[in-house]
């Protein structure tokens, strides 16, 4: 498992992605952002700077914007030279506004990159939160399979060779999809949610011992394959041992830390004979009633 606690976001991909318009961008120089945070430039353009959140993106909304309009000129020049001078990743104007040329000469002689967006300011920032929180958030890469079994993210884990992606390929054709094979790009969108997605580079591929490389998405269609999943539940593949105790009432949780969040995990013993894919299947459901409400070991339990 390698971790990847940080990343960056360059600038050219987010105009690309947001379908910014550019205002100024000097372009001989790579501009990144690494802050998922975005700050509203009210107070700044009020001459405050105290706990100036300076390596955000800022944006300026109508609100600001209106403001501004009514410094004074000597005022205004003296706000925009210190507020350029702090090394802001960019700044954003909202609802097409038009930027005054005083902004773009002081962008112009801080290098700084100014943009434009015609959405309005707080769908605008909505959209940038979550587009930053995907790209920016902490995220490891693992060994295993992740698939969507009747809406349960499984992320099916185990020693090389005990068969995770034979599995998968057998839940794929019962209907299920698959999201990512081999490596599980994981990412912390928040403090309880992760969600795990496949390297660009393999996307919709999966790897099957004797066969070779195969495309899930033009052997089974689209409906086989999905982009991305909530990792929900942690299936453990391992080798069946005479000498380990294997939990046969399903009252003990075990659990999996990952990026430090706990995720239920469950190991099942794989042998000749037994139908993992239809265990994984039973699980998921199984989990999926327990968040429901209804757990039938407990239930079980409380007859005896």
């Amino acid at each position: 498992m390698i971790e990847k606690v940080k990343d960056r976001v360059s600038i050219s991909q987010i105009i690309r992605d947001l379908n910014l318009k550019v205002i100024y961008m000097q372009e001989d120089i790579d501009y990144y952002v690494e802050s998922e945070d975005v700050n509203r430039a009210a107070l700044p353009l009020a001459g405050y700077f105290e706990y100036f959140p300076y390596e955000r993106i800022q944006i300026i909304g109508k609100t600001e914007y209106t403001y501004f309009q009514n410094v004074k000129k000597e005022k205004r020049e003296e706000i925009l030279d210190r507020f350029f001078s702090y090394e802001i990743p960019v700044l954003i104007v909202t609802r097409d506004l038009e930027v005054d040329k005083d902004i773009i000469e002081k962008a112009k002689k801080y290098n700084r990159v100014i943009l434009s967006s015609k959405c309005n300011t707080t769908r605008f920032i909505n959209r940038l939160s979550n587009y930053l929180d995907n790209k920016l958030a902490p995220h490891v890469t693992m060994h295993g399979v992740l698939v969507d079994v009747y809406g349960i993210g499984v992320l099916i884990k185990g020693e090389s060779s005990i068969g995770k992606s034979e599995t998968a390929l057998e839940l794929i054709q019962k209907g299920h999809r698959l999201v990512a094979d081999d490596a599980v790009e994981i990412r912390k969108v928040d403090d309880s949610r992760l969600v795990g997605q496949a390297p660009e580079i393999l996307k919709h591929y999966m790897e099957i011992r004797g066969i070779g490389i195969i495309d899930v998405k033009s052997l089974y269609g689209v409906g086989a394959i999905k982009n991305q999943k909530m990792v929900d539940l942690v299936v453990e593949l391992e080798n069946w041992s005479q000498q380990k105790y294997y939990d046969r009432l399903g009252l003990d949780r075990e659990y999996e830390d990952i990026l430090g969040t706990q995720v239920e995990k469950i190991v099942v013993p794989v042998k000749p004979g037994r139908n993992t894919s239809m265990i994984i299947e039973v699980a998921a459901m199984n989990f999926r009633q327990r968040g429901m409400g209804t757990d039938a070991a407990l239930e079980f339990t409380q007859k005896l």
